[in-house]
């Protein structure tokens, strides 16, 4: 056993297809960028159950990704699908050494790798993500994963999963920042106000327009951008139509993930009007542009600079008229965790 590669397995709903998939899991992506660079005395393998849809063994930045192709489906799929898994996770523990899995989300993954793990005494951690904590998320009745094997993204979804599940993880990992994919660029800030995120009901976009309309009122010739796509698009469009906004808010659709970046760092107010969040990747990537940020959900219970929580949308629009007409806003980077500490602290959970 001595001379077999030491492994850390990954266990996720979807991974990019390619190098250049910048828009697929973009924090997920920098985790596993991370731990490869900080630890490569361990080799790090992904198995992606959903996406890609195709069956396929690649390599993505020197690091090998087994995709499943699983395609969401259900029923006798589904039961297939965790056949496939668990014969090549048999392999993988027969040819190396597995020195413990980690799932992404309390869902198909972790209900896998705990199995799997339990099985032959590995370890294994559960990483919960974002609604996975909510309590129509049936996975914690059907699969129990210790405490001491749960790690929260958050101090909210800690709480969350615990009053949803009555189990508290015991561990709270924040998702960091990939700080070198910054691009070098002189701040314009002539964006002032930029969101970005799928178009759906959860995120809440409608306050987005509707914020921006109130500040209208003070602040005609205000500059609005919306980045994302998703089902809401159109009627999201029509809102904009409606408040005569078209003049002030443009739709970029989806961009690559640098792009995104390069964006914020020219943004004065990054919007977030989601109704829940675990812990936003881009309220931090909006941050350390030096944006401020204004949301409803805090991630965390200690302050963090220029992260404004507000209760309803009257105070957003109010925050974001405060920040906007005060010649005295600073606009300064605030890096609240980098990657590499994410990295350090879920490799000390299985190395401790």
């Amino acid at each position: 056993m001595s001379d077999q590669k030491k492994i850390l397995l990954i266990l996720t709903p979807g991974f990019p297809k390619s190098e250049a998939d910048s828009t697929c899991l973009p924090m997920q992506q920098s985790l596993v960028s991370a731990l490869q660079r900080n630890f490569p005395q361990v080799k790090i393998i992904v198995l992606s159950f959903q996406y890609p849809y195709h069956r396929q063994t690649y390599q993505w930045h020197g690091i090998t990704v087994m995709s499943f192709g699983g395609e969401n489906k259900g029923g006798m799929q589904k039961l297939w699908l965790r056949r496939q898994l668990n014969r090549r996770l048999k392999t993988l523990r027969n040819n190396n050494t597995i020195i413990g899995l980690l799932s992404f989300w309390y869902g198909e993954c972790a209900l896998v790798g705990k199995r799997f793990a339990d099985k032959y005494q590995l370890k294994h951690f559960c990483w919960i993500l974002g609604q996975d904590a909510r309590k129509e998320n049936a996975y914690p009745n059907n699969v129990k994963i210790n405490p001491g094997e749960l790690i929260a993204l958050s101090d909210f979804l800690q709480d969350e999963f615990e009053s949803n599940h009555k189990a508290r993880p015991q561990h709270v990992i924040p998702p960091g920042i990939d700080i070198a994919a910054y691009p070098s660029t002189a701040n314009k800030r002539n964006i002032d106000i930029l969101g970005a995120g799928s178009l759906i009901p959860l995120k809440q976009f409608d306050i987005f327009i509707e914020t921006v309309a109130v500040l209208k009122k003070q602040l005609p010739q205000l500059k609005a951008m919306l980045v994302g796509n998703g089902p809401e698009k159109e009627a999201l469009q029509k809102l904009v139509a409606q408040n005569g906004l078209q003049n002030n808010i443009i739709f970029t659709g989806e961009l690559e993930h640098p792009d995104v970046l390069r964006l914020m760092q020219d943004t004065k107010i990054f919007l977030h009007p989601s109704s829940y969040e675990g812990f936003s990747g881009v309220c931090q990537e909006a941050l350390h542009s030096g944006a401020h940020v204004i949301s409803f959900c805090r991630a965390m219970k200690m302050e963090i600079d220029q992260w404004h929580i507000v209760q309803d949308k009257e105070a957003m629009a109010r925050k974001a008229l405060d920040l906007l007409q005060n010649p005295g806003t600073i606009y300064k980077p605030v890096n609240f965790f980098s990657i590499d500490e994410t990295a350090n602290k879920m490799m000390a959970l299985f190395t401790g």
